[in-house]
């Protein structure tokens, strides 16, 4: 099967890539953690019904003592008190540090399930089992874990990295249409920020990816996995090169915490920060490929993701939320713009006049 290593020495694991690697889950977690006795499925309401009782049934033919946890679906379930609530449930399922946590569900589910297992007995196993596309090309990989607060997405956290990751192609064909269009955002961004002949791939197959086809979706699957594995493995505390995965994150965090984490998917925010960061980098003369807007804009709108900001939205309430996010030091955004397709600058030099004229460009 389709394979891809994340290489961090000890902390080293398998991307493995393929359709119905749920019904292997129990094999495939036996042989990455042989010591493991305790499994808890954490998985939200909506992925229970579809892949729960399947996940359970594959960990306790291999023996596992299986416990199950399921918070609402949505970004909401991405909290404190969720979290609270899981630890709760890693006592009554009496895990151990040998035991193991399975993240079952999307990107939600992956950030807060990998944030109770690196917090609950300072730190225990956990395997991803992401189930919508966002997660399979980008959350699920990289040792990300986290919650929200009111005041800005994912400001408390962990790095803490997975065992194992089993992406199953199969679970793509339940997804919401608006589901598989969100998590296309981040796809278009790895080929943006790392391989201009990947971009040209998605704009010739887009047609095929909206009507998933296996082939083209495996090898989409696969190579975003390779993009995010090489930029983890080089940096994987973001010191550095790992800084040009947020493209597009500055003002897409901001436009999701403008609307209370419950209007927009983070891909459709991604989507209309990579514009805005495309149209800050036109306004400073980073941009060195002109036309690079202009593709962006036809292949997302192609894909079914927006390209305008929200009503409502202006560049007085994103700036003030964009200076709580994470990537503002000494008071300063350091933005991920682009010079041209396959390539990203980082730099804190953008002036507040660019931002501004770069934001009203993509008012609804």
């Amino acid at each position: 099967m389709p394979q891809v290593k994340v290489d961090l020495g000890e902390r080293s694991y398998a991307i493995l890539i393929e359709r119905g690697l749920i019904s292997k889950l129990g094999a495939l977690v036996r042989q990455a953690l042989p010591g493991a006795k305790r499994a808890l499925i954490i998985t939200d309401t909506n992925v229970a019904q579809s892949y729960g009782e399947q996940a359970r049934a594959a960990l306790e033919g291999v023996g596992f003592a299986v416990f199950k946890a399921t918070v609402p679906a949505g970004e909401a379930s991405k909290s404190l008190a969720q979290a609270y609530s899981l630890y709760s449930s890693c006592i009554k399922a009496g895990l151990e540090r040998s035991s193991v946590i399975i993240a079952l569900g999307g990107g939600v589910v992956g950030d807060l399930a990998g944030f109770v297992a690196a917090t609950y007995l300072r730190g225990i196993p956990f395997v991803q089992v992401p189930t919508s596309l966002l997660a399979q090309v980008d959350s699920s990989i990289g040792g990300k874990t986290g919650v929200d607060l009111p005041e800005g997405k994912n400001l408390v956290g962990a790095f803490h990295q997975p065992s194992l990751v089993l992406a199953d192609l199969d679970t793509l064909t339940t997804l919401p249409r608006r589901e598989l269009a969100a998590g296309m955002a981040e796809i278009v961004k790895h080929a943006v920020i790392r391989d201009a002949g990947f971009l040209h791939y998605l704009e010739s197959q887009a047609d095929e990816i909206l009507g998933l086809e296996p082939g083209v979706m495996g090898a989409v699957v696969e190579r975003n996995c390779q993009i995010k594995g090489e930029v983890v493995a080089a940096d994987e505390r973001e010191s550095g090169l790992r800084a040009i995965l947020n493209f597009g994150h500055t003002v897409g965090h901001a436009v999701e915490a403008s609307m209370g984490f419950g209007g927009w998917l983070h891909g459709e925010c991604v989507a209309v920060g990579m514009i805005a960061a495309t149209a800050i980098a036109q306004e400073m003369q980073v941009l060195q490929e002109p036309e690079l807007r202009v593709r962006l804009e036809r292949l997302l709108q192609r894909l079914g993701l927006p390209t305008r900001l929200p009503e409502g939205v202006t560049a007085a309430s994103l700036s003030a939320l964009m200076m709580r996010d994470k990537k503002v030091e000494g008071g300063r955004i350091h933005w991920v713009l682009p010079v041209r397709a396959g390539e990203v600058k980082v730099t804190p030099d953008v002036t507040p006049a660019a931002v501004q004229r770069a934001i009203d460009s993509i008012r609804g």
